[in-house]
């Protein structure tokens, strides 16, 4: 898989980093911040099999018109609550672009550190474009951990 063209975002989360793996990990979290801004991801559209080898399966639903946006892929490696590494594949006009997330979280204080790198990228515009996404959805992640954090 190609690298050339990366994508790495790093947050703050200020909650326990169990707490941020968890609400990568469990459906009944997912379905509460996965997907940027105007769309949801329902709880019925989410599998998680968390292991290496596993698979993970959402369906993002844009709220305006119910557009779909399905993702998914394999786990590669499962660190409790330290590392998680899975392809993502997304549909974009009738094709599926296939990518590679490695995400580590850092404690940092009763805080998480949450480095995220995706590599794989067919274009600098689907990068660009993605990197728009995940800020959104990150943005999601913060609120839903800083309740219970």
């Amino acid at each position: 898989m190609d690298d050339t063209l990366r994508l790495e975002i790093t947050r703050i989360f200020d909650a326990p980093r169990d707490l941020v793996f968890r609400a990568w990990t469990d459906p009944a979290q997912l379905t509460r911040w996965f997907g940027p801004r105007g769309m949801t991801t329902p709880l019925d559209t989410i599998r998680v099999d968390l292991r290496p080898g596993g698979e993970w399966r959402a369906c993002m639903v844009r709220d305006s018109d119910g557009f779909e946006a399905p993702a998914g892929g394999l786990y590669r490696e499962v660190v409790e609550p330290e590392r998680l590494v899975f392809t993502w594949g997304i549909e974009v006009l009738g094709t599926i672009e296939e990518s590679l997330v490695t995400i580590v979280f850092d404690d940092v204080g009763g805080k998480t550190k949450m480095s995220f790198t995706q590599v794989g990228f067919p274009t600098t515009a689907s990068r660009d474009e993605h990197e728009g996404g995940w800020t959104e959805t990150f943005e999601r992640l913060a609120s839903l951990t800083s309740e219970r954090g």
